[in-house]
């Protein structure tokens, strides 16, 4: 199970301390003093008394798991020196580094249970991301599950324009500017602007559209940790906020009309994200002029196809009326949308 936190300790002591402190973070203690084959690669984290046997350093080193080494004294040279081979976080002095290792295991288990974080990007200009985004969160509302939609596209429209929330109050971007590492439980629910079951975060327009990676994490794990599925608009020029997404989404949906110029922008915008991301599908937009088929455009950019978008009647003439996009429950948008929700909840 991805709370399962490893604990593998030669002595009683650090090993009751640190299966107390799995059990008081909500996770299940896998415990042992030795491990003489692989980990499992989805458990929580791996805590990890040193020094390590053989075939404990063996299986550390193979394994893409999370490590902290815990000592009972000042680590020395040979500490650090195996803590730099086995790529782990850091070395934690047990009992002084207690609360911070308690600390560190709860946001282990918290975050293999966070809700699943969908990034939408735009292949060129006028692609549709930020309506498939929209889409995405507002089927999630309409099956009752809770959905932050989060605006990283400072020259974009806005996510609230396009809902009919520009004029909602609440929370925005500019408010976050000194955020803290974390923020409390339940901050973006209550803060938030809610508009048709979707709550929003965007950009104040009297003020320059910018926003701090840090406070992209915290906003991230606020909304992670309190509903069922985060969806983000992201710009198509990757910076250090989009980065932050890219690295903790499960699906990146590049969103391309089905034009062979289009396509040969999107190769570009593939390029950038590919150095962040690596569950990345592509949804093509029709209809195409030329006809050109929808997986003519994935094989081209080398990614899988996620959906064929075809035309959403009334969709064009409703955004620019101000209306919220009509996703109709048994139209084309609507059709993908669900498909694609699905998928990200189900991985």
């Amino acid at each position: 199970m991805p709370h399962e936190v490893l604990v593998i300790a030669h002595a009683p002591e650090p090993a009751g301390t640190l299966v107390r402190l799995v059990r008081a973070a909500g996770g299940e203690p896998v415990v042992g003093d030795t491990v003489p084959g692989p980990l499992p690669v989805d458990a929580a984290l791996a805590v990890v008394q040193w020094p390590l046997e053989a075939s404990t350093e063996l299986a550390v080193a193979r394994a893409g798991v999370a490590l902290v080494l815990v000592c009972a004294d000042e680590p020395g040279p040979q500490v650090w020196r195996d803590a730099v081979r086995l790529r782990a976080e850091t070395v934690a002095v047990l009992p002084d580094a207690e609360p911070w290792l308690a600390a560190r295991i709860a946001r282990a288990v918290r975050s293999s249970e966070r809700a699943p974080v969908v990034a939408v990007v735009g292949g060129c200009g006028g692609a549709g991301a930020t309506t498939l985004g929209a889409a995405l969160a507002l089927t999630a509302a309409r099956r009752d599950l809770a959905v932050t939609l989060l605006d990283l596209d400072p020259l974009g429209g806005g996510v609230d324009l396009l809902l009919g929330a520009e004029t909602a109050p609440g929370l925005r971007w500019q408010d976050l500017r000194n955020a803290p590492g974390r923020l409390p439980p339940g901050a973006l629910r209550s803060t938030a602007p809610l508009a048709c079951g979707v709550r929003l975060l965007t950009w104040d327009r009297s003020e320059a559209p910018r926003v701090r990676p840090a406070a992209v994490e915290a906003v991230l794990e606020c909304a992670a940790d309190d509903g069922d599925i985060v969806v983000a608009d992201l710009s198509r020029a990757v910076d250090d906020a989009g980065r932050v997404v890219l690295a903790a989404a499960r699906a990146v949906l590049v969103v391309v009309r089905a034009e062979v110029r289009a396509t040969a922008a999107a190769t570009r915008v593939v390029e950038q994200l590919e150095r962040f991301a690596g569950d990345l599908a592509v949804v093509v937009r029709g209809p195409a002029p030329t006809g050109l088929p929808a997986e003519t455009v994935a094989e081209a950019l080398g990614l899988p196809l996620a959906g064929d978008l075809r035309p959403e009647p009334g969709l064009a003439a409703a955004l620019d009326r101000g209306d919220v996009p009509p996703v109709r429950p048994r139209g084309p948008l609507a059709v993908l949308a669900a498909r694609l929700l699905a998928s990200a909840l189900q991985d």
